[in-house]
């Protein structure tokens, strides 16, 4: 950019330095005006040869140009007059195509007057009358003509009734599709649960007794020995509850062992979940039932490995910690028991009671 502005500011100091001494050498040839005088007579006869050749020019152009005379059309007029004739020609030569539909009109004339008489004469009704002694003199019934009508309409019947029996057949058959004893099951344990709900208990085992004889239905089982339990009939619940049914099936067995319990029979409950003990994920009922036995029965270790087990799957439950507490502290664990007591009140969800004896029990194990 320096560059650029000096060489600006060097233009600009040459286009405003003072002219030179000599320029006025011009002055001094004043006394001869012979130049100006000789470029102005250039200039008029360059004006007068221009002015001469473009006359020239346009007289030839003129004379170039085909002159045409006033008798003479143009070739636009000719043109134009051909068309006139040739459009005289053809309305002269209309006339003479008009006059060739003359014969037409003759043959229009011809062909609806006599064509149309005959077609009422073909509708009149003396021919049906010759027609009907000649059938009745050749074939005395009449039937013929319903029997021809008939098979027109027996196929469409046979297709139709074709076409219901298929339907039937489909449908039959899809009706007549075997369930699986599973399904089965499932979809009567809905039934029952539905009759339960409306207090139809013996609706209940009507439908239960009919489904057993043909297959286990642990799942109907299940419902209606549950809704015996409730109403305190276990007995009955027992009666659906085989105990080689209740092995193949931990809910089955977890029923039966309540129903045994119920009955004050709690040795009998314990051998039937201690029978086949499930792992405690999908079945902490099971196991919570389990340990709790144990305790009543007084076999403490054996209830805390249980409430360990649970605990270990989920510690957020606090009356599992008061479970294992109970066992832990029957068996003179003071510190363990203290120390399950005291999760078990730092856990929300414990019932009044159950929090009160918690409380009641920390303060006995730190006082002690």
């Amino acid at each position: 950019m320096s560059l650029l502005n000096d060489a600006l500011r060097a233009a600009e100091q040459r286009q405003n330095r003072p002219a030179a001494p000599g320029a006025y050498v011009g002055e001094q040839q004043r006394p001869g005006n012979s130049k100006p005088l000789l470029t102005a007579l250039l200039v008029v006869l360059l004006l007068l040869i221009a002015a001469t050749a473009g006359y020239w020019a346009f007289a030839n152009s003129s004379s170039s140009s085909p002159t045409v005379a006033e008798g003479e059309p143009t070739q636009d007029q000719a043109v134009q007059r051909e068309a006139v004739v040739i459009v005289d020609e053809e309305q002269n030569a209309e006339p003479v195509e008009v006059q060739t539909p003359d014969p037409v009109p003759e043959v229009v004339e011809v062909e609806p007057a006599p064509r149309q008489d005959p077609e009422p004469v073909v509708a009149q009704q003396p021919e049906p009358e010759v027609a009907e002694p000649e059938t009745t003199a050749s074939e005395p019934d009449t039937t013929p003509a319903p029997v021809a009508d008939a098979p027109d309409t027996k196929p469409t019947k046979t297709v139709e009734a074709e076409e219901a029996e298929t339907e039937e057949t489909s449908t039959a058959g899809v009706k007549q599709v075997p369930e699986t004893p599973d399904a089965r099951d499932r979809s009567t344990a809905r039934e029952l649960e539905r009759l339960v709900a409306d207090g139809r208990i013996t609706d209940a085992e009507r439908g239960l007794a009919a489904i057993t004889r043909e297959q286990t239905a642990p799942r109907s089982r299940y419902v209606v020995a549950r809704a015996l339990l409730v109403e305190g009939r276990q007995d009955q619940a027992l009666d659906w509850l085989p105990e080689d049914m209740a092995v193949q099936h931990p809910k089955l067995r977890l029923l039966r062992a309540r129903a045994q319990h119920a009955n004050k029979n709690l040795a009998a409950a314990l051998d039937t979940l201690n029978s086949n003990v499930p792992p405690v994920e999908g079945h902490a009922e099971y196991r919570v039932t389990l340990a709790t036995l144990l305790q009543q029965q007084g076999e403490n270790g054996e209830a805390a490995r249980h409430w360990a087990e649970l605990i270990a799957w989920d510690d957020s439950k606090g009356a599992w910690w008061v479970g294992l507490a109970i066992s832990l502290e029957a068996q003179g664990e003071q510190v363990g028991a203290a120390r399950a007591y005291q999760q078990a009140a730092e856990l929300p969800g414990l019932p009044r009671s159950l929090a009160d004896y918690v409380q009641r029990r920390l303060q006995a194990l730190r006082a002690g």
